[in-house]
């Protein structure tokens, strides 16, 4: 880990190690944060930073790490070796814990159910703010959102796949021929169709250099059924990033200017 430019905790860059300090309202994370290590690092060693040690009852709780040396995929021109070293390592992570532990792993925050119930509350607050092309794009969206079926519960046949829990690209390191994978304090049970669209929907995968997603879905094993998932889970998600830059700061946005448009645009299109 080269950089904290995307992080929202502290982080404090040793030679060889990383610590990373929490809130104190935000021990769930370390907690999350601290066991995905230890998992993945007897599981998939080196796809992760290695735990060194943590401080979970800290009033700021800490979890140190293991430095990676690569830099973030986010901001940088993606080519083939990078996408197919990301699908890699997304296979990996998803098929990392054996079935018997990933069954006694919590579902991740930010699920399916959860999105489902933001975007409703957020719809009162989102909508009278927002220009005719966003509007026209959430009215889209909610009308899909209504008809689509999907359950506040992901059944529980698909939660076969350890999640992350954040796909931005900056989470993802390449160290000239390897991806390996960092923050995992909203990591879960999950399923491989909803962490992929994570990766794809997200703004990082768009916004500056884009990330090929054909290139890079058509490098993940799919079943018929999580294909056909992976387009509801796509939709949901460019949904909620449709809100969530509908309500970027005006007078400090975090993205550049019409990112929102543009994003109305990209919803429209997996809506088409």
């Amino acid at each position: 880990m080269t950089s904290d430019r995307w992080s929202t905790h502290t982080l404090v860059l040793g030679s060889g190690s990383v610590s990373k300090r929490f809130r104190g309202g935000d021990r769930d994370r370390a907690l999350r944060e601290w066991r995905a290590l230890r998992l993945l690092d007897r599981y998939a060693p080196g796809l992760a930073p290695a735990p060194r040690e943590a401080d979970l009852d800290a009033a700021e709780p800490t979890v140190v790490m293991s430095r990676l040396a690569g830099v973030p995929l986010r901001g940088m021109p993606l080519g083939d070796a990078h996408v197919e070293a990301l699908a890699a390592a997304v296979t990996r992570l998803h098929d990392a814990l054996p079935p018997d532990v990933l069954a006694g792993i919590p579902l991740r925050p930010g699920h399916q159910g959860e999105l489902i119930g933001h975007i409703r509350s957020w719809l009162p607050k989102a909508r009278p703010r927002v220009g005719k092309q966003v509007g026209q794009a959430m009215d889209e969206g909610m009308a899909w959102l209504d008809r689509s079926g999907l359950d506040p519960v992901c059944p529980q046949d698909l939660l076969t796949a350890f999640g992350p829990g954040d796909g931005n690209l900056a989470n993802y390191l390449w160290d000239g021929q390897r991806v390996q994978v960092v923050d995992f304090e909203d990591s879960g049970r999950s399923d491989r169709a909803f962490e992929l669209a994570e990766i794809t929907e997200h703004v990082a995968s768009w916004v500056e250099h884009p990330l090929d997603v054909p290139s890079f879905l058509g490098r993940v094993d799919l079943t018929p059924a999580e294909s056909l998932r992976l387009r509801d889970c796509r939709r949901l998600l460019a949904l909620v990033w449709l809100f969530l830059l509908a309500f970027d700061d005006a007078d400090d946005p975090r993205n550049p200017p019409g990112t929102a448009e543009r994003q109305a645009d990209r919803l429209l299109s997996l809506l088409a």
